[in-house]
C-alpha cells in the first residue's frame, strides 16, 4: 500500500462517535467503510443512483487493500451488551426482571432502548456502559486492522494545531509546532495499544470528592481530506455527532432526534386513549350535572315567583289584622302542593254501614 499511496506522517485523526455510530448501524442492508490511508469513512447508501453505487463498488474491488470493512454486529453481541448492561448496572430487581423480559422478545432492540427513555434514572448508566464498551470494541478492531490512529475526542491541542495536523498529514517538512504536536500524538497513539486500553481497571485508592459533572463538548476541527477519489465523494460520511447521546444504538433510527419522536408517538397514543374515556366521564358528569342545575333553577324560579306574589299581596292588602295574614296564606297556598280534602267524622259515620248478622230464632213446637 505504501508504494500506491501517500504515508501520513501521524497517526490518522479518526472521530470516535462517527465509528460508534457506523458500528451500530451497520447491518445487513447497510456497509460503512473505513479509510486506512487518511482516515475517511463512507457509507453504501443504496438510495444513490446505481451508477455511483457501480463506481462505488469498482472503486471498492480495485482498491481493496485500502478500505476495510466495519464489522456489523451479530443478534447475539448485541443482546450480550443488553445483558451486560442489565447485569453490572441495573440493580432495581423489577427493573432488571422487566429488562430481561424484553431483551427475550422480539424487536429487543427498539424495545429496550423505549424502556430505558422512559426511566431516566437508567438512560444515563446506559449511555455510559455502551460508550466504555463501544470504545472497546472499537479499538480491537482497528488494532486488528492496522490502523495507527487518534481518537480526535480524546486529543487536548489546540484547535488550530489539530487543522494543521490535518492539513499536513502527508508532508514530511513541517513548522516546529505541528512537528511537537506530532511528537504528542505519538505518545497517546501508544495508549490504544496497551493492555489497559482493551481491560480498564478501576483506579485504586481514596474515591475522589463528588463534584457537579459539566459536560463540555469536545472542540472537533472542519474535515479535511485530500485523497478522497471522485468515486467514493458522494458516499462519504460525515454526521456531526459530538457525544455519546447523540449515538441511538439502534438500527432503525438514524439519530437520536427521530428515536426520541417515535417515542414521543407511541406515548401520545397511550395518552389519547387515556383521555378519551376521561373525556367520556366527563361528559357523563356535564350532563348529570345539566339536569342537577336545571332542576334547581326551575325550584328556585317557583320560589321566586312564590315571594313575589307574597309581596304583590302584602302592598294589595289594605286591611289589618287577621285578614291581611289570611290574605297572605291564600297567595302561599297557590304554590304549596295540593293536599286531599278532609272528610267529616259524621259524614265518615254516615257513610260507613255496619253489617249486621241477623239471628235466627227456631219456633217451639
Amino acid at each position: 500500500m505504501a508504494h500506491k499511496y501517500p504515508t501520513a506522517q501521524n497517526p490518522l485523526l479518526l472521530r470516535y462517535h462517527r465509528l460508534m455510530e457506523a458500528f451500530a448501524k451497520s447491518d445487513d442492508e447497510r456497509d460503512f467503510y473505513l479509510d486506512k490511508v487518511e482516515g475517511f469513512m463512507l457509507y453504501a447508501d443504496l438510495d444513490k443512483s446505481q451508477m455511483d453505487l457501480d463506481e462505488l463498488e469498482k472503486e471498492l474491488i480495485e482498491n481493496k487493500d485500502r478500505y476495510a470493512l466495519i464489522p456489523k454486529m451479530t443478534f447475539y453481541e448485541t443482546k450480550k451488551f443488553m445483558e451486560g448492561f442489565v447485569h453490572e448496572k441495573v440493580y432495581d430487581i423489577d427493573t432488571k426482571e422487566k429488562l430481561l423480559d424484553i431483551i427475550q422478545s422480539k424487536e429487543a432492540r427498539e424495545n429496550f432502548l423505549e424502556f430505558i427513555y422512559d426511566h431516566l434514572t437508567e438512560l444515563e448508566k446506559w449511555q455510559q456502559y455502551y460508550h466504555e464498551r463501544f470504545r472497546i470494541r472499537i479499538i480491537e478492531w482497528l488494532r486488528q486492522t492496522g490502523v495507527h490512529f487518534v481518537f480526535e475526542e480524546d486529543l487536548d491541542l489546540p484547535r488550530v494545531t489539530v487543522e494543521k495536523l490535518k492539513r499536513y498529514l502527508f508532508d514530511t517538512k513541517v513548522p516546529k509546532d505541528v512537528s511537537a504536536a506530532r511528537e504528542s500524538l505519538v505518545t497517546k497513539a501508544k495508549n490504544y495499544y496497551s493492555n489497559e486500553a482493551l481491560n480498564p481497571r478501576p483506579k485504586r485508592g481514596r474515591p475522589p470528592k463528588q463534584v457537579a459533572k459539566v459536560e463540555v463538548e469536545p472542540q472537533l476541527t472542519l474535515d479535511m481530506f485530500t485523497t478522497v477519489p471522485p468515486p467514493v465523494r458522494h458516499f462519504l460520511y460525515i454526521p456531526d455527532i459530538t457525544s455519546a447521546s447523540g449515538v441511538t444504538f439502534s438500527a432503525r433510527f438514524d439519530s437520536e432526534a427521530k428515536l426520541l419522536a417515535n417515542l414521543r408517538g407511541s406515548y401520545r397514543v397511550k395518552v389519547d386513549t387515556k383521555l378519551e374515556a376521561l373525556s367520556q366521564r366527563l361528559e357523563s358528569l356535564r350532563h348529570l350535572s345539566s339536569r342537577l342545575s336545571s332542576d334547581l333553577h326551575e325550584e328556585l324560579g317557583k320560589e321566586e315567583k312564590m315571594i313575589q306574589a307574597i309581596a304583590h299581596a302584602e302592598d294589595e292588602e289594605t286591611e289589618e289584622g287577621g285578614a291581611k295574614k289570611t290574605r297572605i296564606l291564600d297567595v302561599v297556598k297557590g304554590f304549596l302542593p295540593s293536599k286531599k280534602k278532609a272528610v267529616p267524622a259524621k259524614e265518615r259515620k254516615n257513610k260507613e254501614v255496619k253489617m249486621v248478622t241477623p239471628i235466627i230464632r227456631k219456633e217451639k213446637k
